[in-house]
């Protein structure tokens, strides 16, 4: 019979091995749990907020609508987040754009330029967008305004996620 005798050695190199496996899998879970989970969990996509503009009352100048996302959930609370659409009637679409501007994130508004009454502007830089969002070349955007979702239901615009838009 042989006998299978474990030097300090290799007990020593076998239980840092053991602990060191320990340790790396402690610390890669976490990662891996961070790249995998976002794929894992349901999307909110689908979801449309009721506003209070009545499509009988929109014409083809875009109106200012601020709707309220009720109980978002951002990581451990739930609050309600203001949020704002230009909404407007092209034949029988309604369409809403986003008011987040593409350059740097402010706020545009419609006919707020006196040259330009007809465009959306950004007072940050001068930026202008046309009425279906496009960019104004040779303005500082450098691409057109989001989209949103849009249903209608009880004569009133319920809005969805944003989206690339799909006008120009």
């Amino acid at each position: 019979m042989m006998s299978n005798k474990v030097s300090r050695r290799q007990f020593l190199s076998y239980t840092l091995m053991g602990v060191g496996g320990f340790m790396a899998s402690g610390m890669l879970m976490p990662m891996v749990r961070f790249a995998v989970d976002p794929v894992l969990q349901q999307s909110g996509e689908g979801d449309f907020i009721p506003t209070p503009q009545k499509v009988d009352e929109l014409t083809e100048v875009p109106v200012r609508v601020d709707f309220t996302i009720k109980d978002r959930e951002d990581a451990w609370y739930k609050s309600d987040v203001s949020n704002t659409a230009w909404v407007y009637k092209e034949g029988d679409t309604v369409i809403a754009l986003s008011p987040v501007c593409k350059h740097l994130g402010c706020t545009v508004n419609w006919g707020g330029d006196e040259k330009h009454p007809d465009q959306f502007f950004c007072p940050c830089h001068a930026g202008r967008y046309l009425k279906n969002g496009d960019n104004v070349k040779g303005t500082p955007p450098l691409g057109p305004l989001d989209e949103f979702d849009v249903k209608v239901e009880g004569g009133f615009v319920y809005l969805g996620a944003t989206k690339p838009n799909t006008l120009v």
